[in-house]
């Protein structure tokens, strides 16, 4: 029971958002079968916020929405910037620019129709190309199982630089139109 503050620590850093006192409450009470009051995690999401507050730490833990949750200090938000940014600038793969040209030209698309284009899994594809905003869900096939639909997003749009889809080139404007097997090269 002597380590209540590293549990609390814990539930804080592995929360996705804010965890409100209620749900440490909880988490508590069902790990160690004890009473736990609003009063004793305040006092020990306390002795946190002063531990973090210490110059060694580049974080710290902030109330945000009656939740608590791990932030940088605002000191090094202007590094961190310059990492997303760096991040969200990175090259798509070769699978993902194929998922990607596949969607851009037959959406709205399920992604069993993507891949039986394509040939292989495009699960990872995908969800890189939602991460990125250049794809969204449209909604739903009526075929069995209703499989969500895929299509190109405003991002897409802004980031190839075309007003509507329809500007993109046609495929046959876009092959390089030389020999193709059999032919012979006059």
């Amino acid at each position: 029971m002597d380590n209540i503050e590293q549990y609390i620590e814990a539930l804080i850093f592995a929360s996705e958002q804010g965890i409100r006192t209620e749900e440490i409450i909880y988490c508590l009470q069902a790990s160690f079968e004890q009473d736990f009051t609003t009063e004793d995690i305040s006092n020990y999401i306390r002795k946190i916020s002063e531990k973090y507050n210490n110059d060694a730490f580049a974080i710290e833990v902030v109330k945000i929405n009656n939740g608590y949750q791990f932030l940088t200090k605002k000191q090094y938000h202007a590094a961190i910037s310059l990492l997303q940014i760096q991040r969200s600038k990175k090259k798509l793969s070769q699978a993902a620019l194929e998922t990607l040209a596949i969607i851009a030209y037959k959406q709205p698309v399920t992604k069993t129709d993507i891949e039986q284009i394509r040939g292989v899994n495009c699960d990872y594809s995908i969800q890189k190309l939602l991460e990125k905003e250049l794809i969204v869900i449209t909604g739903k096939s009526d075929a069995i199982g209703k499989p969500i639909l895929y299509g190109t997003s405003n991002l897409f749009m802004d980031y190839f630089g075309i007003n509507d889809i329809k500007e993109l080139p046609q495929l046959k404007e876009v092959t390089d139109g030389g020999s193709s097997i059999g032919e012979q090269a006059e």
